[in-house]
């Protein structure tokens, strides 16, 4: 059996794509998996550093205004389709899996013409236009969170990262701030944009920093790659460990009380799953997807929810720090994300896989 993967650009489409691989995998090592992707993504660094083949069609972004880019769309979509296919004849895949973006509309109509059975999997509760178009195509249709307007759609979850759906916060505490180099014992804040870091967050945390100090909490700063954080901390206050990216989320998550962070699809429910409590900050760009992803969460009182702009120094040091000295809200906090976390997306993903090449010829709607 043969699968490929559609879902490149971005993490929020390639980490869960490399997490259903994985699945598949543990399920049967004789399964080949072959990630599609275009060459401007991050698959061509996270594909191959999990171990995966990875085969690059062309992209093509849909401009969001008519201009003369949008009159080259049709011909730049009938090659990256012809690109696709050709992938999906030379492996002879069985079942192809698309996560949305760039890559995976091309991936669904090439499925289509050469009737290879097809799985859409929908990370947001606001499906994007491939999404939409792959369901029409497909009864094996699922969605991460429930209520997602999505012909077919199954609630699943969202697949994550295995290190993190077996994590136990609690029992790895102190591994994780030891790998951090924080102390054992003092209320301990993450903070972290996503890959690139958040200016609006930086800012906001590194200008907090002599009252999060003053108040005994060390923090964990995840800032981004292109970013540089300076904070202005006396001499012996607790920890300020800044770092450019976090290759061990698990332990990240494993050291921190509460998070302040984006509330891309990825982030609330690894957080949800993990029962860490968090402050979302949506990015306030986009069609509101952000904070429509944050909202279970918060509604159900496992997190806070602030506006970009309301995410000042002031309010960091307001909030977060009496609550990271509230140990008994926090605890509630977490048992409340925690019963909406969903650790098993992953293999409910790849059961649909498998029933969907099992039903070759049969999977059209």
């Amino acid at each position: 059996m043969h699968v490929a993967i559609a879902g490149g650009g971005t993490a929020g489409h390639i980490e869960p794509a490399l997490a259903l691989a994985d699945a598949l995998r543990r399920r049967d090592p004789s399964i080949g998996i072959t990630a599609l992707g275009t060459a401007r993504g991050l698959e061509t660094r996270l594909v191959p550093a999990r171990g995966y083949e990875l085969a690059l069609i062309p992209p093509v972004p849909i401009p969001r205004r008519p201009n003369l880019d949008l009159l080259r769309t049709p011909v730049r979509l009938r090659a990256a389709i012809d690109a696709a296919a050709a992938v999906l004849r030379r492996e002879n895949i069985d079942v192809l899996v698309g996560f949305g973006g760039y890559v995976a509309g091309p991936a669904y109509l090439a499925a289509r013409r050469l009737a290879v059975p097809i799985v859409v999997h929908e990370a947001n509760p606001r499906p994007g236009w491939a999404n939409r178009l792959g369901a029409r195509f497909t009864r094996f249709v699922a969605v991460s969170f429930p209520g997602t307007g999505l012909r077919n759609g199954q609630y699943v979850g969202l697949p994550i990262r295995r290190a993190i759906a077996t994590l136990d916060r609690a029992a790895s505490r102190t591994e994780g701030r030891s790998h951090f180099g924080l102390a054992t014992e003092a209320p301990t804040l993450l903070v972290t944009g996503g890959s690139q870091g958040a200016r609006r967050l930086n800012e906001a945390v590194a200008g907090a920093a002599p009252a999060l100090a003053e108040a005994g909490i060390q923090v964990l700063h995840a800032a981004g790659p292109a970013n540089v954080v300076t904070v202005d901390r006396p001499p012996g206050s607790p920890a300020y460990v800044v770092v450019p990216y976090l290759d061990r989320m698990d332990l990240a998550y494993a050291a921190a009380d509460l998070a302040l962070c984006r509330a891309g699809a990825n982030t609330v429910v690894e957080m949800a799953a993990v029962g860490l409590p968090a402050a979302f900050v949506p990015l306030p760009i986009g069609n509101g997807e952000q904070e429509l992803n944050a909202r279970p969460v918060v509604d159900a009182g496992g997190g806070l929810l602030v506006e970009d702009a309301a995410c000042t120094p002031e309010w960091v040091a307001a909030t977060l720090t009496p609550l990271l000295h509230d140990p008994a809200r926090l605890a509630t906090m977490s048992a409340a994300a925690a019963a909406l976390g969903r650790r098993d997306a992953d293999e409910r993903l790849a059961d649909m896989v498998l029933a969907a090449a099992a039903s070759k010829g049969a999977a059209r709607p």
